[in-house]
């Protein structure tokens, strides 16, 4: 009987210590994404009026944090990086569902930058970031995705969602920057709303809280 008693004191001590571990990995867990958190607010923050003209407003930024935070997205596409703006919330998202995005800009003075502002954010270990031509790389990237981003040359925007349309998973989404309701935005980018909203299995809406994102879910293939 004692030799019982022994053994569930034993059990119940590793059952414990276990637990205690693993309070402990989570409580560093928390600090880390605490942390992290911290310091991507305040890089955003200090840049925010720096980077109106150039890149996305920090309300779409938001956004696009939100759709890819309350879908669990993982792989995460990006055409267009300018100097990072919008690339820096998609990987602070990508830091919280255990993804990575993959983001294409052609100019190498940006290019650079970007990878400076990733590096101050805290958040390229989540970044590849690719010095390429998007009207070639995107073809040639195997996928799958689950969400992209485009904003990069408006005119292209219809080809560049036929280009990676099926590598684009099921339920995935596809956004756009620079669109009007209108189709008054920049040139291309009426042409792309029309088309992808005529698209049955695609679901497509409009935000236009801050430059205007087209929102498109892939509901079947």
């Amino acid at each position: 009987m004692k030799k019982y008693q022994i053994l569930i004191q034993i059990m119940i001590m590793i059952c414990l210590s276990i637990g205690l571990i693993n309070d402990q990995s989570l409580s560093q867990d928390l600090n880390a994404d605490n942390e992290l958190d911290e310091k991507v607010k305040v890089f955003l923050d200090e840049n925010n009026r720096r980077w109106r003209d150039s890149n996305v407003p920090y309300s779409d930024g938001q956004l696009l944090f939100d759709i890819i935070v309350e879908n669990k997205y993982q792989s995460a596409l990006e055409i267009g990086t300018s100097t990072g703006h919008s690339g820096t919330w998609i990987a602070w998202a990508m830091s919280k569902t255990g993804g990575k995005l993959i983001t294409i800009e052609i100019d190498e003075r940006r290019y650079n930058q970007a990878l400076e502002n990733f590096e101050e954010a805290g958040i390229a270990e989540y970044v590849d970031a690719r010095l390429a031509d998007a009207h070639d790389l995107v073809k040639e990237l195997e996928g799958p995705f689950d969400f992209v981003f485009s904003d990069a040359d408006k005119e292209w925007y219809t080809q560049y969602f036929k280009d990676i349309y099926p590598k684009l998973e099921v339920g995935g989404c596809f956004t756009a920057h620079n669109i009007s309701r209108s189709g008054r935005g920049q040139r291309g980018t009426g042409e792309f709303y029309d088309y992808v909203r005529s698209l049955p299995n695609m679901e497509t809406t409009l935000n236009s809280s801050g430059g205007g994102v087209s929102i498109s879910y892939k509901r079947s293939e």
